[in-house]
């Protein structure tokens, strides 16, 4: 059974459209939500809650539909909002065991809930203090340990690495990551940041302008190109000088990222060809490797093109 499935489902604004006759269909697991700001991931975040109505189409969560059983798919879902919206003067502890009985724990059960989600989060020690004296990562996690206190069969976590710097994005995204493994939560994850669900999720849904662009198996966005990427050294122009021997040894080879080269695949060897050029040059090998598809080539291809790489 699938956790969350929509059919032709549409929001529609005065003038703009924020889902168009959406098509999807997730999975047990951890599933990224792709789109750039505006894309319609809020709204179909809010729409699969029983907050938002639709304005046509259908969609059904834990197998109950939206339109009419929205406190039942509440009650089994646990949702992190994108934006700051905890109150200052509370501790954390006492904001989770607080929401923990507003999902129907006994108030006994809330606070030992909390604590273990608190500690699993990384809050163990600050979890007494007012949420306003908070840094940003921590206010994340707490929202985090908000969604998941009582313990839902399904988790909505909208852009949960917002505001974090890189290393406090890293330790969000190993949470996000051992919440559908270790927990064995499905969940829906939103980012605007193409690298981040490559790296945690299982499979991957695009939007674009509230259209669905593709979804598939993360693997599936990420199979070899028939290509090589290679980068060289030793001077300056070392990619240049690489890049026109490969062509005019018949080779298709362009620039890279990164000052890299990428040649494609013309047999079996095309790598041999690529090292014995580089030693003939008198230049180093520093890496060799075949290219893969990232996502943001979807968007690429697809005319989207405003979602950020990371």
């Amino acid at each position: 059974m699938a956790v969350i499935e929509t059919a032709g489902l549409t929001k529609q604004y005065p003038g703009v459209t924020a889902l168009d006759s959406l098509d999807v269909r997730v999975e047990d697991g951890v599933t990224g939500l792709v789109g750039a700001n505006g894309a319609g991931k809020s709204t179909l975040l809010k729409i699969l809650l029983g907050l938002l109505p639709a304005t046509s189409g259908s969609a059904r969560v834990l197998d109950h539909d939206v339109r009419t059983e929205g406190p039942q798919i509440r009650a089994m879902v646990g949702y992190m909002p994108e934006h700051d919206c905890l109150p200052a003067d509370v501790s954390a502890s006492d904001l989770v065991v607080h929401l923990g009985q507003m999902s129907g724990l006994p108030h006994a059960a809330a606070r030992e809930r909390a604590a273990d989600v608190l500690r699993h989060v990384g809050l163990a020690e600050e979890r007494y203090r007012p949420i306003g004296g908070y840094s940003t990562g921590m206010k994340q996690r707490a929202k985090l340990a908000q969604a998941l206190v009582h313990d839902p069969h399904l988790v909505l976590l909208d852009e949960p690495t917002s505001g974090l710097d890189p290393a406090a994005r890293d330790d969000m995204l190993a949470l996000v990551r051992r919440i559908g493994t270790d927990f064995g939560i499905a969940v829906l994850v939103t980012s605007h940041l193409l690298g981040e669900l490559e790296r945690v999720s299982d499979a991957i849904v695009v939007l674009d302008g509230g259209r669905l662009l593709r979804s598939s198996a993360t693997t599936e966005f990420l199979h070899t190109t028939g290509s090589l990427l290679v980068e060289v050294q030793g001077r300056p122009d070392a990619d240049r000088l690489l890049g026109q021997a490969l062509v005019d040894a018949g080779l298709a080879a362009r620039p890279a990222e990164g000052r890299m080269i990428e040649v494609d695949v013309r047999d079996e060897h095309t790598r041999d060809q690529v090292r014995d050029l580089t030693v003939d040059l008198g230049l180093g090998l520093v890496r060799m490797q075949e290219r893969h598809h990232r996502i943001e080539d979807v968007f690429r291809e697809g005319g989207a093109g405003r979602v950020q790489p990371v």
